[in-house]
């Protein structure tokens, strides 16, 4: 197994009973939980002091999830998404199955599918999509390491990974694309 092995199991004991996890992803350190549980959910809005309009991104470990989730999905993205070499997010209409609180408006959500070894690991476990937001209160400056979190964040979760916890490399937020139904591309995050 992994170096991170008993990581992932703590992980999949907490996600499964309702809880928060902070983990490292495939850009910054995230708050998750469970993307398929309404509670769950809530309460990463209310750790990160954040407005419930504000939408999060939602990782998923394989293009076979999407299309579980997507119902309007126009398969050209994943040409686009296997030319990049950033962490992108496209943002999805007609989603269905996740928590109804993670929704815009017009049903879409934010997606990105995770090649981070631990996340992707932890995703395919899991057997269901894992919500990410950067591991900040709202308004703060998103945390560059481990080192950066704040402690109200680390004190309101249910379970801190201590894998990468020492990695001092430089992540960055990913690339935010709109996939419009007719295959159109709209950025909105470079």
């Amino acid at each position: 197994m992994e170096a991170f092995g008993d990581d992932i199991e703590k992980c999949l004991a907490v996600l499964a009973s309702g809880g928060l996890i902070l983990y490292p992803t495939d850009t910054v350190w995230g708050i998750g939980c469970d993307a398929t549980n309404a509670m769950a959910v809530a309460k990463i809005y209310a750790l990160k002091q954040r407005e419930d309009s504000k939408k999060m991104i939602v990782l998923m470990a394989s293009e076979k999830e999407v299309m579980q989730y997507v119902t309007q999905l126009d398969l050209s993205v994943f040409d686009y998404l296997d030319a990049t070499t950033k962490p992108t997010t496209i943002i999805y209409e007609g989603v269905i199955g996740l928590a109804e609180n993670i929704l815009g408006e017009d049903s879409s959500v934010a997606i990105r599918l995770c090649d981070e070894a631990f996340c992707k690991h932890l995703i395919k476990r899991f057997q269901k999509p894992i919500v990410s937001t950067s591991a900040n209160i709202s308004g703060e400056p998103t945390p560059s390491f481990f080192s950066e979190i704040g402690k109200e964040i680390i004190a309101g979760v249910d379970y801190v990974v201590g894998y990468r916890q020492n990695d001092n490399t430089k992540y960055t937020p990913s690339s935010v694309i709109k996939w419009e139904k007719d295959g159109e591309m709209v950025v909105i995050r470079p």
